[in-house]
């Protein structure tokens, strides 16, 4: 019996404090769990889930990003951030994920465009 698996994007655009971020990193970890090859990347105001020291109690949504601990028991260990992204913010690569790899904005498309699922949050 053959299967097919397709490598699957997540990609992260919107702002960290939003049910949309919560909705991407929960359907990463539903792909995970069916061993799917999968990828989260984080651009615009995405990268902004990926900081240090954020504060989600202010708009009464629960802390998932504490869950984002649990990725690599998932196997998604491809984390990209746009490094446009964070400069035009004026943010540094200090993330609360030690795996996140900085792609400049070419490569931070080749790698996204190299899986035939991308769902955009």
């Amino acid at each position: 019996m053959l299967t097919s698996s397709k490598k699957i994007a997540i990609l992260n655009a919107s702002s960290t404090i939003n049910e949309a971020s919560k909705e991407a990193l929960d359907a990463a970890l539903i792909y995970g769990s069916y061993e799917q090859t999968t990828s989260l990347f984080f651009q615009g105001e995405g990268v902004r889930q990926l900081l240090n020291n954020q504060n989600v109690e202010i708009v009464s949504i629960k802390d998932y990003l504490k869950t984002m601990a649990a990725l690599e028991f998932y196997d998604i260990e491809n984390i990209y951030a746009c490094k446009a992204s964070l400069a035009e913010r004026g943010l540094k690569e200090e993330f609360h994920l030690d795996n996140v790899q900085v792609l400049n904005s070419d490569d931070f498309s080749k790698a996204l465009h190299q899986h035939q699922v991308i769902l955009r949050f």
